[in-house]
This record gives structure tokens, sequence and C-alpha cells, in this order.
């Protein structure tokens, strides 16, 4: 395609950083660059412990085994959401319980957490749209009356805040996407957030097999083990060398794609009020990360005919999440299907449109001049 959908954005040290790993014959997990990584963010976002995952998926699998969720337990999430949120429940055996999303920011509805809590919800695990907050004063105050874990799945949502926090670090548990369609990738990358100071001994321990090999190379015990139930979730420093050259510039980054989305805010918003399509929110509360841009049409045929269009002209724009309540898996597990109406509209009309921060002007304008003509 003359514009696609997604371009993986180099700064330019990332293979100064790879070959520095190479140079040193530290290619495995926890190296120097993973440590570099993990430092960086717990001092930017204020976490009290990051750990890097082999992806955001496994991060999620990680935070489920640290919030000793059993077999039969249920979960509160969006049924608008990538299949790892839910997949990171059902490997545990844990039933998600899937609620509607709002209208304006795509996020889980909090006004819907509470019908939703049973004598088995042990968690509820907001997703963070678009780089966009959910209202986590409310989940969190939620969580608190009912005795609840909360996890944030802040794939997208890196480097984004709600109010003063950024965006995984005001739950228990977070967790990160560093994927190559994310705003700072390492190809297949992720991280868990723990904010619980009580849960990163078991955290480092879990993610490094079930041993306290950590507590090892730290000098605290003169041999590791096999102490807990675990896995390898660490990914190789080659991933982090080339992730510190990401985390390194977040901040020109942002800004790149803060320009972009306001580009595409200004050449849409015509059409937004001529009731053609409807844009994205960023409620006041929230600072986002400018993840994507995205339209949402009338009818969900004319989405298809616009995706195809814009393919006519060499554009690859594509809709997102299929509804995960009423997907073959959900009826393979038995679970409930539950009307979610907004969840169900949103994910017929919703159109994501190109965005990396290589796009220039001229392609921005040539993306919306196709918008207009269809």
């Amino acid at each position: 395609m003359r514009i696609p959908f997604n371009k993986a954005f180099m700064t330019g040290n990332e293979l100064r950083y790879v070959e520095d790993v190479l140079r040193h014959s530290k290619t495995s997990g926890d190296g120097v660059y993973t440590d570099k990584c993990q430092r960086l963010m717990e001092q930017r976002f204020g976490a009290a412990k990051v750990l890097l995952t082999t992806s955001c998926s496994t991060a999620l699998e990680l935070a489920v085994l640290l919030a000793d969720l059993s077999p039969g337990d249920e979960v509160i999430l969006p049924s608008f959401t990538f299949v790892s949120t839910a997949n990171a429940l059902v490997l545990r055996g844990v039933v998600p319980r899937f609620v509607d999303i709002r209208p304006d920011t795509k996020n889980l509805d909090e006004n819907f957490i509470a019908a939703a809590i049973t004598p088995r919800t042990r968690a509820i695990m907001p997703v963070h749209y678009a780089g966009v907050g959910c209202d986590m004063r409310a989940i969190m105050d939620i969580a608190q009356a009912h005795s609840l874990m909360v996890i944030e799945d802040a794939a997208q949502g890196v480097n984004a805040r709600f109010e003063s926090d950024y965006l995984g670090t005001i739950a228990p548990l977070g967790a990160y996407s560093f994927h190559e369609t994310k705003n700072y990738s390492a190809g297949e990358c992720g991280a868990i957030v723990i904010n619980d100071p009580a849960l990163i001994e078991r955290a480092e321990i879990l993610r490094e097999k079930g041993t306290n090999r950590s507590q090892f190379n730290r000098g605290q015990v003169d041999k590791y083990t096999w102490v807990d139930i675990g896995s390898s979730f660490l990914p190789s420093d080659l991933l982090a060398a080339v992730l510190y050259a990401q985390l390194e510039a977040m901040d020109a980054i942002s800004a790149h794609r803060e320009r972009i989305y306001e580009h595409y805010m200004r050449r849409m918003q015509p059409l937004a009020e001529d009731g053609r399509v409807s844009l994205p929110v960023i409620p006041d509360e929230c600072q986002s990360n400018y993840h994507m841009f995205y339209l949402t049409t009338t009818v969900i045929e004319e989405r298809t005919a616009l995706i195809s269009h814009l393919r006519q002209r060499d554009i690859l724009a594509v809709f997102h999440y299929v509804p995960l309540h009423n997907a073959p898996m959900a009826q393979q597990l038995g679970l409930p299907q539950h009307e979610l109406p907004v969840t169900q509209a949103v994910s017929e009309r919703l159109v994501r449109l190109p965005m990396y921060c290589e796009l220039t002007t001229a392609d921005i304008d040539s993306v919306c001049d196709a918008v207009v003509e269809f």
C-alpha cells in the first residue's frame, strides 16, 4: 500500500544498542538493557516495579497468577478488547464476565460493573482503549467496596494518564504492550507493572520459571531453586535494547503522534458536524498517548465500503475488535450471551485510519481527501 496502516518507527539508536548487547555476549533475559528499560519506566511512571515480559499477553497471564485467581472465579472485563485479555483468564479456568463499553471512549462502562458482580467475582480488568484511560477513580472505588482485585490492561496506554497517574500504575497490577503496532515498539515485547510492593517478590519468582533466581543474582540466597509455579516470561536483552531506544524517545514520539492526531481531527471535523461520522473523544481528565485515530460510520455496510474505497486508493484502513462475548470460543465455553448493544454497534462501525510516525502531512491529507470523497 502507498499508505500502509502501520509502519514501525526507528529512532536511530536501536542498532547501536543491539550491537552493544552482542558485543558483550549477554543476549538472554534480564541483561543490562532489560534493567535500563525497567528502571526508566519505574522512574518515569512512578511504578513500584516494572518487569519486561515476552508480550503483553504473557504480562496479563503473569498478573492473573499474581492475583491468585482460581478456576470458577469470575472477572469483569469489556467484550470489546483483544483476545489476550480473556485468554489470560481462561488459561487458568477463570470465567470472563463481559460488560458493555462507553459510547464516547469505547472503554469499559463503569456504570455496568456493579450489576455484573456476583458472589464469584474476584477482579475487574479495565482495558484502556486507544490510549485513553478508563474512569479509574470510579473503578477503584467499586473494587474497594467489593474487595476486588483490579488488573489494568494498558496495552495501548503506555505513557498516557488518567488525572495525574500513568495508566498501568493505578491498580495493583498493570500490563503494557511493545508490539510492532504500538507507540513504542520492540517488535514483540511487553511488561508487567507491579504497584503493590507485597507482590514484587512473587512476581520475580513466577517470571523466572518459579525459581528464586532473582534473589540469587542479588546475593540474597546462596543458590536458587524451584519454590513456586511459574514460566519463562523473560524477553531477550536484544529486544530490550531495541525497546530502550524507543523509551528514550517517548516524549518526541508522543508529540509527533499528537500532531498527526490533531491534523486528522481538523480535517474530519466537518464530516462529524454533518453527522457523517463520529470522532474519538478524550475526556478532560485523560491525557492520551495518541495511539490511534478512528472514525465510526453510521452502519456496517458504510464501514465496509469505506475500507474498500481507501484500498482502491492504496490506503490501508482496518476495522477493529470482533466482540468476544459472542465469539466461537465464548460459545464453546458456555458463556452467557448477553446483549451488549454499544459493543456490537462500535464493532460494526469503527474504522482505524493509518497512524504511524512517518506519516507526512501530505499522507494525512491524502487519507482525509479519500474519506471526504467517499
